[in-house]
């Protein structure tokens, strides 16, 4: 039951992640700009949590180059950037919503890249989750799909780019997953991945920084400071509790409290935002979620009788 709270906490403090991006991109913040800010505290933040508990800061070795640029310059810089632009083009809790379709990249990528074998239902699961995300998107992709002028829409073009944005963190996060369990497979601990997550990562960010916004760093002391704050709390305060959670319980019972998250997103954007969904969107999250549950889920096996 301990492990099962942690991870709901975790939840909880991930959900409230919105109340600060949202508001920083609103006040005029560039996705990369904020992405790389946070890479930079993070960073640093781990720099110290490693000196402290006396854990050595670069544990890699040259084969661990590939995963970790997967899971740094893949996932931990191009996804969170796509996952942040993509906030300031459509309904944050679609975004967050859609991000459910994790799973069903992370078991397709583990099959190739880790040799895990598939269970006989991950195609109707797979099935479900496109249904669900048809729904979420179905609004917006009418427009396109009967052959409407939806190029002179900007506002349909914007929803549509923020849906591109939104699949590519999907890949990003669940090859970063793949990845990650790669590295922690051949004894790495949650601290060395962390810090080599934020490091690749910022490395990664900074001749993109460089060529599109050498003014990153002209930020104010406020803005800096709620920065500062969103990392603490969905960063490594969110992580500590999850990994903390996950020591406890099995996958399959973390799959199902880590449903929390999207409905604790989706009532934080309601209530104190004012991104609603519609009947349609909250059935597709419905099937999307709930399938994305079932991936973790293992199928019983018949037990012989005695």
């Amino acid at each position: 039951m301990t492990g099962t709270l942690y991870v709901l906490l975790a939840c909880v403090l991930w959900a409230l992640d919105t109340l600060i991006r949202y508001p920083l991109l609103s006040a005029g913040l560039s996705s990369l700009q904020l992405v790389f800010l946070e890479h930079g505290l993070l960073l640093l933040m781990m720099v110290v949590v490693s000196r402290v508990a006396g854990v050595r800061l670069w544990p890699f070795t040259r084969r661990d180059l590939l995963p970790l640029l997967v899971i740094g310059g893949l996932g931990s810089a191009l996804g969170t950037v796509a996952f942040t632009q993509a906030f300031s083009l459509m309904n944050p809790t679609l975004v967050i919503l859609l991000q459910k379709l994790q799973p069903i990249v992370a078991v397709s990528l583990s099959a190739w890249v880790l040799g895990e074998r598939i269970s006989h239902g991950f195609l109707a699961y797979l099935a479900v989750c496109l249904a669900g995300s048809l729904l979420l998107m179905w609004e917006d992709l009418l427009p396109f799909i009967g052959g409407q002028d939806w190029f002179y829409q900007p506002g349909l073009q914007a929803r549509l780019a923020g849906y591109g944005l939104t699949l590519l963190a999907v890949v990003s996060w669940g090859a970063s997953t793949v990845f990650g369990k790669q590295l922690s497979q051949r004894g790495y601990g949650t601290s060395a991945l962390m810090t080599g997550r934020f490091a690749v990562g910022l490395l990664c960010l900074l001749p993109w920084v460089f060529a599109i916004a050498p003014d990153a760093l002209m930020v104010t002391a406020p803005q800096l400071g709620w920065v500062a704050l969103m990392v603490s709390i969905s960063g490594l305060l969110g992580m500590a509790f999850y990994y903390r959670g996950l020591k406890r319980i099995a996958s399959r019972h973390s799959a199902l409290a880590e449903m929390c998250f999207p409905v604790a997103a989706g009532i934080v954007n309601w209530v104190f935002l004012g991104f609603a969904l519609t009947p349609l969107q909250c059935l597709g999250a419905v099937l999307l979620v709930g399938a994305s549950l079932l991936v973790h889920w293992p199928l019983r096996t018949p037990q012989p009788a005695v």
